[in-house]
């Protein structure tokens, strides 16, 4: 039951930036956040994380997180932790993808789910007794579920595009 637990609070993490910032682009008139690099360019001109991981998106992230967690039954501290470390392994991603001249947004499977997973869930191993196997299984939940999910999104956004 912790591992499904677990599981929810590393999708609801990595997905609370997404839906932050949905709600500010239709309720609030746009996107209203300013990026957690600051618009620091690397000497290889590219980004250091990029325009989409910004300071909203990892309020959102911590935010939603704390209270699922509370709805859960697992505490604040562990569930902060969980977004806190969920933040730090997407940014690690979005480092990687602009040093390999990869755009904001575009897709590398195991890049984009497994920092965001793996880190949150090993700092948060000694707290909650959690062995290798439980961890091992749980990142590749979290993988399987993501592409499966951005697979759809894709779909959709792309039949929207296309009509």
């Amino acid at each position: 039951m912790l591992e499904i637990k677990l599981f929810i609070l590393i999708v609801i993490a990595n997905g609370a930036p997404i839906i932050a910032r949905e709600i500010s682009t239709k309720f609030l008139g746009g996107d209203n956040s300013c990026p957690v690099d600051g618009g620091l360019k690397l000497p290889d001109n590219y980004y250091l994380f990029g325009p989409s991981k910004t300071v909203r998106g990892i309020f959102a992230s911590l935010l939603f997180t704390a209270v699922t967690g509370l709805l859960l039954n697992i505490p604040v501290p562990v569930s902060l932790s969980i977004a806190l470390f969920a933040m730090l392994g997407d940014l690690l991603s979005s480092f990687i993808k602009r040093r390999l001249n990869k755009a904001p947004g575009y897709n590398m499977p195991g890049i984009d789910q497994i920092p965001e997973s793996l880190i949150p869930l090993l700092a948060v191993r000694s707290q909650l007794e959690l062995d290798m196997l439980a961890i091992v299984l749980i990142v590749l939940s979290f993988i399987v579920a993501d592409l499966v999910v951005s697979y759809l999104l894709e779909k959709v956004l792309h039949k929207k595009h296309t009509k």
